[in-house]
């Protein structure tokens, strides 16, 4: 009797030690694992100066605005399009493949940005653009708008977009965006990887993507 008690104790306190060790691990494996979030600035005049350094920015016009973790997103406006890039500065976002993603018709972003960070800091950002579609006029002959959203990956690394969702033809397309970014953003290669797109392909990609 005494024996099998002994063992009895012996067997309880392994099992003990196996429980704890799988509960150790596994903490370890969910303490390792970034914690995604989303913060948000915004492109209106009121946060942002000209890009010639004064404060009296217009959001028709080319700007510097604040973005987050010490960064800044430059707005570049011509002939009714807008190329937006990210750096310390308006030197460092000018340099970036970003600053050169125009697209063939006419364009332009939301003034919402959305920063996809991992802890305190920013690898991503989202924002809603409008592709102007010639092809389909509204009653006053004008080019209707279509809905794009563009995921573009932050520093350490090159700045440039990493995928597309057509938010007409995607009803999740905001979380859709959100998964690519905090799947795709962080290792993506901007000088070889060519920007996803992500779940439904509809107009808005399209007039993205012609050439």
């Amino acid at each position: 009797m005494r024996n099998y008690r002994k063992r009895s104790a012996v067997y309880a306190a392994l099992n003990t030690s196996v429980v704890l060790i799988f509960l150790a691990a596994h903490l370890d494996g969910a303490l390792a694992q970034p914690v995604f979030g989303s913060t948000y600035s915004t492109t209106a005049a009121a946060n942002c100066w000209s890009a010639n350094g004064s404060k009296d920015a217009d959001e028709h016009a080319s700007r510097i605005c604040r973005g987050k973790a010490g960064l800044v997103v430059s707005v570049t406006v011509d002939d009714l399009r807008q190329a937006l890039s990210v750096g310390r500065n308006r030197t460092e976002a000018a340099q970036q493949p970003a600053a050169q993603a125009w697209f063939g018709p006419f364009s332009s972003a939301s003034t919402r940005v959305e920063w996809r960070m991992a802890g305190s800091e920013p690898f991503a950002t989202i924002q809603r653009w409008q592709i102007a579609d010639q092809s389909d006029p509204d009653p006053a002959g004008r080019p209707q708008d279509k809905p794009l959203l563009i995921v573009t990956r932050l520093p350490p690394g090159q700045v440039c977009h990493v995928a597309y969702i057509d938010a007409a033809a995607n009803p999740d397309a905001n979380e859709l965006a959100r998964q690519a970014a905090d799947e795709i953003a962080r290792d993506f290669d901007c000088g070889k990887d060519q920007v996803k797109i992500v779940g439904n392909r509809g107009r808005a990609v399209e007039l993205a993507t012609q050439h």
